[in-house]
């Protein structure tokens, strides 16, 4: 059996800041509550026997500023390997605005489809075939190396796109929602030929 562990990075706006939609162009440190967030994943990963053997991030600071505090945290050596394909969307010409400039833009229905099927608004820089596509590579890479945990720190619309990976997106979809929360985390788990998941925008606490 493989079990793959996508947690999202923990928070980047301070409470009394305005969050904005943060993409892959805008890289942003975690505040002190988002430090708090992935050092309750890596209670998290301790408290269930989770012992990734790989750890991977995207190539911004506030996934491998998570990866690294989950680790130390839960008391695990493994190093964080960034990858680029797990790097945040390219909100085009939103990127770096508050939600509401970006819904002004769009418009609400466009931010409801995105939320709720992954169907992408116009001007976005992002391929979500591209991103299915690579979530699926890189699960068979990982059942084919016989790993038993892995670790994936990603954003959020990223991880949204890797229940694709189980073959029954729809039927996903009819039980769960595509957001994750900051600092949260989801189990897919492969067995006897298949992925399936185990659990999804689990809240972890201190």
């Amino acid at each position: 059996m493989t079990t793959l562990i996508i947690a999202r990075h923990g928070n980047t706006f301070e409470k009394d800041e305005t969050p904005r939609r943060v993409g892959a162009r805008t890289d942003l440190p975690l505040t002190e509550t988002g430090r708090a967030q992935a050092r309750a994943l890596g209670q998290w990963l301790k408290t269930n026997g989770h012992y990734p053997e790989t750890v991977h991030s995207s190539q911004l600071s506030r996934t491998i500023e998570t990866a690294q505090i989950a680790l130390k945290e839960a008391g695990y050596k493994e190093p964080v390997f960034p990858l680029a394909i797990f790097n945040e969307a390219d909100y085009g010409p939103d990127e770096n605005k508050t939600e509401d400039e970006v819904t002004k833009r769009v418009g609400q229905k466009a931010i409801s489809d995105w939320d709720e099927n992954g169907t992408v608004p116009q001007g976005w820089n992002f391929d979500p075939d591209q991103c299915i596509e690579n979530w699926k590579n890189f699960a068979g890479h990982i059942v084919d190396d016989q790993q038993d945990c892995v670790l994936v720190v990603t954003s959020n619309g990223i991880a949204r796109f890797a229940p694709h990976i189980t073959g029954d997106f729809e039927g996903f979809r009819a039980k769960h929602p595509l957001k994750i929360s900051t600092g949260a985390v989801c189990v897919l788990k492969f067995d006897q030929g298949r992925w399936t998941v185990t659990d999804w925008n689990v809240k972890p606490t201190c």
